[in-house]
Formats: structure tokens, C-alpha cells, sequence
């Protein structure tokens, strides 16, 4: 299950690139005898130091010429980051000296670290459950203050304590049960059936209620899909780049110059908008048209939000009216945009609109006040859940959570027929061994390949 530790590893944990500060960093049982060989301090070696100490020197290369002034903060086992012992280097930023420092380390017997191999060795010595350490990489990678702080609330334990919970009072009743196996021959009972069933809804529940946020925490996680839709010329190109206060995209007059879909990231409220701009639906001229066309009908269908935009002089024709009627029954919030409002008065459009310039928004972006206002207040019931939740699901999460329910359900029906208590053990554990999958507790190599694959060099 665990991969092996007996070796130190070294990357660098910060970006590539020019900067102020750089940080190397080395994990293992000779992280200390290998930062010594080639730092000077002031303080005398590091191998003398206590642990959680910080030390002023110079870095040297392998012929005893220093490389630069550093800064080395040391973690001794068991009480560091990742259970081993721990040297960090800060040095002066750029591509030259994390570089030096970094081979002179490889020289010195420490070897290159793998994507994640820092928290994966963190998971293994048990200073984070798997959770939690995909937690970390959801951190690494949130783009948006909630979306950080969705993933912290995970770090912090409260999904892996709720599930530990749900562990605990399956264990003992399945316990109970198996006990009764063993006095099989006797007429002792040992598990209140009517408790277990009591338990089993309880967790159901819980576990139901997790899936249910699971939509809403991906959303969270990876931003608010919002497909910019309408006929050709009704502004949508121009809408996007007045959205973003750049020229992100080509406007024309000629109809049909959006061809793909072309995508943008916003941020509104700590909450991460990607806004889709698309070709104009209509009869296509030509087969690259019509695939521009095909892609947004696709894109509009799978939107978290679409953003109709019609023109404001010709309102809101028969055939849009029957594309927004669709997207609405298929439970798609659709926010109608009354685009070139300064040309002429909005005409009649059926339901309530946006009325807006993005031509004028271009230059003043108070324009485009209201239409941000009706796209958070549309996005905010796609989020609340997750914001509720302990936890942001991922895909291997939601999977056996699911398949811990599926268990928990054949107990409940076997119990009402009258199955023995053996069959009924044969399914808690099924459940345990899923809830065990999602923290750690359960698991084997290729599910940690999986996990820490995600993770960047030095993390």
C-alpha cells in the first residue's frame, strides 16, 4: 500500500520563473546529513540543531564555493510536515541559484521527488488521510477565495471526522452481528435490530445528503460554466469583452465570425465565472458554420448558466423563444440579455430581461451592473449546498459513497426479509470497506498513483 520511504527526496516547491525567494525543499531519514555537507551556518552544523529552528549561511558547491546566502528552517521526525525529517532552503529566486542548490543535493544522495511524493510521505507517516491530502491539491488549485475556503474546510478534518463517525457505529453493529455468529448455536441476541435500522438510515442519509452536494461542490471547485448564446450579431462577442475589460475575442459586423467556442475565466464574489462565448445560432452558411453552430447548441445544453442575447430593437424571435422554452424544461437557468438598448427601446420579450449596451459597457463598465447582479443572484442557489457542506466531492469520493449506500440498502432489505445475520455482515462490510476507501484507512498503490498525480513537483 505504501510506497517506499527509505529514501530522502528534493524538488524545488516553488514556481518556476523569476522571483524575490525560492524554497527547496528535502524529505527523508538523510535530509539532514545531506543539507550539512553543503551549508555553512554560523550556528554550527545542522545535525547539532534542535528541530523547528531557522539557520543563516551559505550554500556551497561541491568545491567549497558558495552559491548564495540562504535561510535553512529544520523539521525533525516525527513532529514535521511529512512524519521525516525535513530541511527547507530559501534562497534568492530565479532559474540559476534553486537550480545549483538543487543539484548539489542530488549529488549529495538525495534523488529527484515525483508529483505529490511530499504529502503522499505526509499520508503515509499518518499526518493527513487521503481526504485531507486531496484537499491539499484542491488548495494548490483553487482559483477563488470560496473554492479555497470549501477545500481548507476539508483539510481541517471535518469530512474525514464525519466519516469516521458513519465507521464507528457501523463497526460496532457489525461487530454485534458477527458476534452472533459465533454463539450461533445459542439463543443469544446481540444486535437490536430495530437500533440497527435506526443506525442505517442515519447513515444513509448523511451519505445521501454528501452526494447530493456533489454537483454544487464541483461547481465550487472548477467555476460556474456560463454559455453566452443568441443569434449572430446580437452582441455576444462584445458583451464577453466588455465582461472581461479586454478585447478577448474578434467583433464584426459580418455575420458568423465566431466560428468555436472561446473561453474566459471572471471572478465575482470569490466565485470563478467561465464565460463561453459561441457562434451564432441560425441556418448555416457552410459545414464549418454549421460545427460552430452544433457546438454551441452543445455548450448552451450543458451550461450551468446561459446567457441569451437577443437584439433590443428586433426582441426576442419565435425560434429563440422555442430555444430558451428547452433550455428552461431541461432545468437550465437562463438569463435573457436585451443587448443594443442604446439603439432603440427594448421590444416586447416574454418573461423578465436584462437591458443593457454592451457597446457602451466597453467604455463604462457601471453598465453592466445589473446583468452582474442577475448573474450571481442566478448562480448563488448552484453553490449554497457545497458552501453547507463539510466537504468538496471528487469523482472517486462520490463513487464509493455511492457504493457504500448500495451496501447499506441491501442490509436494510435483507433485515425486512429475515436474512441471517452472516449475509448481513457480508454487506456492512462491503460499506465499511468503501467509507475506508474515500480516507485511506482502505486503499492500495494505484489509488495513490491516482490521488498525488494531480499534485506539482515539491508538494
Amino acid at each position: 500500500m505504501s510506497p517506499a520511504v527509505e529514501d530522502t527526496i528534493a524538488a524545488v516547491a516553488t514556481a518556476r520563473g523569476v522571483a524575490a525567494l525560492a524554497v527547496v525543499r528535502l524529505s527523508g531519514p538523510m535530509a539532514v546529513s545531506i543539507a550539512d555537507a553543503s551549508f555553512r551556518g554560523s550556528d554550527g552544523r545542522l545535525a547539532d540543531a534542535p528541530t523547528r529552528t531557522l539557520h543563516v549561511g551559505h550554500w556551497l558547491d561541491g568545491s567549497g564555493v558558495p552559491v548564495d546566502r540562504v535561510v535553512v528552517g529544520l523539521f525533525r521526525a516525527p513532529n514535521s510536515p511529512t512524519g521525516e525529517d525535513v530541511v527547507e532552503i530559501s534562497c534568492h529566486g530565479g532559474l540559476v541559484v534553486p537550480a545549483r542548490i538543487l543539484a548539489r543535493l542530488y549529488e549529495s544522495g538525495a534523488r529527484p521527488a515525483r508529483a505529490g511524493e511530499f504529502t503522499q510521505r505526509a499520508f503515509v507517516h499518518g499526518k493527513l488521510d487521503l481526504a485531507q491530502a486531496e484537499a491539499v491539491a484542491d488548495i494548490i488549485h483553487a482559483q477563488a477565495a470560496r473554492a479555497h475556503e470549501a477545500a481548507q474546510r476539508q483539510l481541517d478534518g471535518r469530512f474525514s471526522a464525519l466519516l469516521g463517525r458513519l465507521r464507528d457505529e457501523l463497526t460496532g453493529f457489525c461487530a454485534l452481528v458477527e458476534l452472533e455468529l459465533d454463539f450461533s448455536d445459542t439463543d443469544q441476541v446481540f444486535a437490536d435490530l430495530q437500533r440497527l435500522r435506526a443506525v442505517l438510515r442515519q447513515c444513509r442519509g448523511t451519505i445521501e445528503d454528501l452526494v447530493s452536494h456533489a454537483r454544487s461542490g464541483s461547481i465550487l471547485r472548477d467555476g460556474v460554466r456560463v454559455v453566452i448564446a443568441g443569434r449572430p450579431n446580437a452582441g455576444k462577442s462584445t458583451l464577453l469583452n466588455a465582461l472581461v475589460g479586454h478585447d478577448r475575442v474578434i467583433v464584426s459586423e459580418i455575420e458568423g465570425t465566431t466560428r468555436d467556442l472561446v473561453e474566459v475565466d471572471l471572478e465575482l464574489d470569490g466565485l470563478v465565472f467561465r464565460l463561453v462565448d459561441t457562434a451564432g445560432i441560425r441556418e448555416a452558411g457552410d459545414e464549418i458554420e454549421a460545427e460552430g453552430i452544433r457546438r454551441a447548441r452543445d455548450a448552451a445544453e450543458s451550461a450551468d448558466i446561459v446567457l441569451y442575447v437577443f437584439d433590443a430593437e428586433q426582441g426576442l424571435q419565435a425560434e429563440e423563444e422555442e430555444i430558451v422554452y428547452r433550455l428552461r424544461s431541461a432545468e437550465r437557468p437562463v438569463v435573457l440579455v436585451a443587448n443594443k438598448a442604446d439603439r432603440a427601446p427594448v421590444a416586447a420579450a416574454e418573461g423578465s430581461f436584462v437591458s443593457i449596451s454592451a457597446r457602451r459597457a466597453v467604455d463604462d463598465p457601471r453598465e453592466l451592473s445589473t446583468l452582474l447582479l442577475a448573474l450571481r443572484h442566478t448562480a448563488a442557489p448552484l453553490v449554497r449546498d457545497a458552501e453547507d457542506s463539510p466537504v468538496l466531492l471528487n469523482a472517486r469520493h462520490r463513487a464509493h459513497l455511492q457504493a457504500a449506500d448500495e451496501a447499506l440498502l441491501r442490509v436494510e432489505v435483507a433485515m425486512d426479509a429475515g436474512v441471517p445475520g452472516d449475509l448481513l455482515s457480508i454487506d456492512l462490510r462491503v460499506a465499511l470497506h468503501e467509507l475506508g476507501c474515500i480516507t485511506g484507512v482502505i486503499t492500495n498503490e494505484e489509488v495513490l498513483d491516482s490521488v498525488f498525480s494531480r499534485f506539482c513537483i515539491g508538494k
